[in-house]
């Protein structure tokens, strides 16, 4: 099977496989068009489905690292019917093979020590060479596969490495990296006004925003009383659980 880049030319009539709603479509690829100029890559398989590979240089990456020099990994889905075939490595092969062109130090990637949802599978980051360069306080590490034995790991800056925030109640931070912000993110933020939980949302809509943001996770990070408890995008049912509702 073959792969399809998706540039500023061909963003408007090409489908991105993680996000199939129309809406949901566009205003991630708003978000990617702003991302291009600054070495943003996306494939994705010519077979319709979650099947692609999303990376940029870690300069302009919308997590709080300090990677300079490093490509890092948004985001490297497979799934479905489309697992089982290869396909990962064949997406992987092809950053690396493109970071290391650019004279990049090497890959990273967030993950766990277990898999977490959103996160990537640390069993298979262990088997293509990656290890853990980082530990944020919350579980959520960050690896890295060098291109040479001495190049300088990345790390996590200390607003993600030590994840906490000062208010009292539910802080939601997120971006539009992930499609599905889009649709989950005003619903329970509905939900909490129908219940009367108190709940802050704050769009990170830059790089800077993202870059200085407390949590290693900017797509998604939730906190509750100052004290982070998920990555994971919640539906309004998960949320009120949390809530006690």
């Amino acid at each position: 099977m073959g792969f399809i880049r998706i540039t500023e030319e061909n963003i408007d009539k090409e489908h991105i496989c993680c996000a199939m709603s129309n809406n949901q479509s566009a205003r991630k690829k708003e978000w990617l068009r702003a991302r291009f100029r600054e070495g943003l890559v996306f494939y994705r398989s010519e077979e319709r489905g979650k099947c692609f590979i999303e990376y940029i240089p870690a300069e302009y990456a919308w997590q709080p690292l300090d990677a300079d020099g490093y490509t890092h990994i948004n985001c490297l889905w497979v799934s479905g019917a489309l697992k089982g075939h290869g396909y990962s490595s064949d997406l992987l092969n092809e950053c690396v093979r493109d970071a290391k062109a650019q004279g990049r130090k090497g890959l990273c990637i967030l993950s766990s020590a277990k898999k977490k949802g959103f996160l990537a599978d640390p069993k298979y980051l262990k088997y293509k060479g990656f290890r853990v360069a980082d530990e944020s306080d919350v579980g959520i590490q960050l690896w890295h596969l060098p291109f040479a034995d001495d190049a300088e790991a990345p790390r996590f800056r200390d607003c993600a490495k030590h994840p906490r925030v000062a208010e009292d109640g539910f802080v939601l931070y997120y971006s539009d990296q992930c499609p599905y912000t889009y649709y989950w993110v005003p619903r329970l933020a509905e939900a909490a006004r129908e219940h009367d939980v108190p709940l802050r949302v704050i769009h990170i809509d830059s790089r800077e925003k993202a870059q200085s943001a407390p949590s290693p996770v900017t797509n998604f990070s939730l906190f509750r009383d100052g004290k982070f408890i998920s990555h994971e995008i919640q539906s309004e049912k998960k949320f009120l659980a949390l809530a006690g509702l």
